[in-house]
């Protein structure tokens, strides 16, 4: 693998800590489920908030299979002839719905609302839940040719060198 460039790790950070549009990828049995869902990066960038509700089908799928994968890219750009240069990052790992009442799930919910204050209502409705996503493996595209291995420990250490 090659070494990533200062400007790569600033665009893997923008699009990590920057974006609150990332595609959630599910699979029960053989049915496979692509989503787009609102995000929020934790401070080690290996971390990441979802708030979903019961009544979405990707959320029954992880909560039979809690392995999933998340996806960011660079917006498509008129300029950019060619999108296979768009930077794009793709995380695999598990979720886990974090308990109402407990000191983690507050402190978790109070970070996603930092970030997404226009969610507050969602969290009265009784058909939504906070989750955690924890990274395990990953990979970035810089462009074409460029390609890194993530795995937690490269994710933080971008995390403390940003």
């Amino acid at each position: 693998m090659i070494e990533l460039t200062a400007e790569e790790r600033t665009a893997l950070v923008a699009l990590l800590a920057g974006s609150r549009w990332v595609a959630l990828a599910t699979a029960r049995e053989n049915e496979p489920l692509a989503s787009w869902v609102a995000c929020v990066a934790e401070d080690e960038l290996c971390s990441f908030l979802l708030h979903l509700s019961h009544l979405a089908l990707h959320t029954r799928y992880l909560e039979i299979n809690p392995r999933v994968s998340l996806s960011w890219s660079e917006p498509d750009r008129p300029d950019q002839v060619d999108p296979q240069q768009l930077a794009r990052v793709s995380l695999q790992g598990r979720v886990r719905r974090l308990e109402r009442g407990t000191e983690m799930q507050a402190a978790a919910r109070g970070r996603y609302l930092r970030r997404l204050p226009q969610a507050a209502q969602q969290f009265e409705l009784g058909d939504f839940e906070l989750y955690r996503f924890e990274a395990e493996t990953g990979r970035y595209v810089a462009g074409f040719g460029r390609a890194h291995r993530l795995g937690p420990s490269e994710l933080r250490a971008l995390a403390r060198s940003s």
